[in-house]
């Protein structure tokens, strides 16, 4: 018999495995699919019932291909949970930016120095400061860049590949980004002139919410041999930057919001939410719709390799080096709010298909032709921020991920606290003093941003990174500890 699991008495998942639970057809009138959730029977126990509902409501959409999936870290979003992943047929499936979210594109980069943990912790807290003041962060925050329509147009076109052609970066940088930095399928002319006008002004900039730039060591290796080819060893201080489109792809989200609920309606998509609004992948709404979402993508991208410019522009400053001599080079960007038209073997037949990958992060594995050359022989490097005081995690594809999750792997460790219950009950001043005295430097805009994202409100990141190695999905390669961060 398998085991069963009632939660709240509405939803019955069926365990598969020890990290797999599939949500049944029969939980809900209209799911065209189960639903499959990846996650440990401890994690289980923090997953909200409305994250369950809305993979649920993921499973109702035209064309959904094998599950309706949610990640480890998966929790309640709009729309899509935040790490939930859905594959739609190109014919006969639909495309939602309910399945992106508003931060398009937002992802992870990772930077290595040759420098030590013990190098740099004496002056962290002064670095951390000097990073804080060079890269603008906070809501509103506005760019040092005065980019003209035409450099936006080039952004939005050319997302990284724009960014190092003006100067911000080296095309080394390029081979290191998933897509190498830029959707080819992006058209400016489908992004309106309110995203162009909130876009203009933010390139370089952290933003909000959970954004951060973070200056970390390798504190434990746990694939000598993968760990060698990404460049990382024991004790090296890394920097990460986690940050997407800023006002530009959320505008682009909200347009589309509303033209793609008028579509649901045009094509007769029934919804059991309206966060879900959508239209058929090859219409003309669907197509303008993926068209602006990749000019949103590419903005990111663009932004990601500003930041990457001014954070090497610090360290030589304060070391006293140049880039190449502080060994700054991009390990790997990743996207995590994305959709993307891609071929996978579903049921014996390859197809292609339109994965939706929400707070998701794609893991492929080695020899894929999507993963960039430097690293075909190990698979795409998969980047798992933590949060502030607890461990950051970058892994490897695995061939599983093509079985189980459309190539799909988690993307952080999950909100379990929303911001607003994070401020209740807890003074960021007092977070800030507590990261301090276990020796990590933090610099934010506002305590309040200090205790909405204090580690405690979210899952532990080792739990959520070991569903996916024990699956296979994307296996372990460092454990990154943090020393300093500057938020948004």
């Amino acid at each position: 018999m398998p085991e069963t699991i009632k939660k709240d008495a509405k939803s019955i998942l069926t365990k598969v495995n020890d990290y797999t639970w599939d949500l049944p057809q029969s939980y809900r009138e209209g799911m065209r699919v189960p639903g499959r959730i990846f996650v440990s029977r401890h994690l289980l126990q923090s997953l909200e019932q409305e994250t369950l509902d809305q993979t649920a409501n993921v499973a109702t959409l035209p064309g959904i291909q094998k599950y309706a999936m949610a990640m480890p870290d998966a929790h309640s979003g709009y729309g899509f949970p935040i790490g939930g992943v859905a594959a739609f047929d190109r014919s006969t499936g639909i495309i939602s930016p309910g399945g992106v979210g508003y931060d398009i594109n937002c992802g992870v980069r990772i930077i290595s120095t040759n420098l030590t943990a013990d190098e740099v912790r004496p002056g962290m807290k002064e670095l951390v400061e000097h990073l804080f003041q060079e890269v603008p962060s906070g809501v509103g925050s506005k760019s040092k860049i005065r980019a003209s329509d035409r450099e936006l147009t080039d952004a939005f076109l050319h997302g990284a590949k724009w960014a190092v052609e003006s100067g911000y970066g080296v095309r080394e940088d390029l081979e290191h980004c998933e897509e190498n930095g830029f959707m080819k399928v992006a058209d400016p002319s489908k992004v309106s002139e309110k995203a162009r006008t909130r876009g203009k002004p933010q390139f370089g900039t952290l933003g909000s919410g959970n954004h951060f730039l973070e200056v970390q060591y390798v504190d434990e290796i746990y694939s000598q041999e993968v760990a060698k080819v990404l460049g990382l060893h024991k004790g090296q201080v890394t920097v990460m930057i986690h940050c997407g489109s800023r006002g530009a792809g959320h505008q682009i989200c909200d347009d589309y919001l509303k033209i793609l609920e008028r579509a649901s309606n045009k094509y007769g998509i029934r919804l059991p939410d309206r966060q879900l609004a959508c239209a058929p992948a090859e219409s003309t709404e669907g197509q303008n719709y993926f068209k602006a979402m990749a000019a949103g993508a590419n903005y990111a991208w663009a932004n990601r390799q500003v930041i990457t410019h001014w954070v090497r522009e610090v360290f030589s400053r304060f070391f006293k080096r140049d880039m190449d001599e502080l060994g700054m080079h991009l390990i790997y960007d990743v996207a995590h709010n994305v959709a993307k038209l891609e071929e996978h073997t579903i049921n014996g037949e390859k197809k292609m298909v339109y994965v939706h990958r929400k707070g998701a992060t794609r893991a492929f594995p080695p020899e894929h032709p999507e993963v960039p050359q430097v690293y075909r022989k190990i698979g795409q490097p998969v980047l798992i921020p933590g949060s502030m005081g607890t461990p950051s995690f970058v892994l490897h594809g695995r061939q599983k991920a093509m079985e189980l999750s459309f190539g799909s792997a988690c993307h952080g460790a999950g909100r379990i606290a929303s911001r607003a219950a994070a401020k209740r009950e807890l003074k960021g001043e007092i977070v800030q003093k507590e990261l301090y005295a276990r020796g990590i430097s933090v610099r934010a805009t506002h305590p309040d941003v200090i205790a909405e994202e204090a580690p405690s409100v979210y899952k532990p990141s080792d739990e959520v990174v070991e569903v996916v190695h024990q699956l296979g999905i994307a296996n372990r390669v460092v454990k990154l500890m943090p020393m300093g961060v500057a938020k948004g």
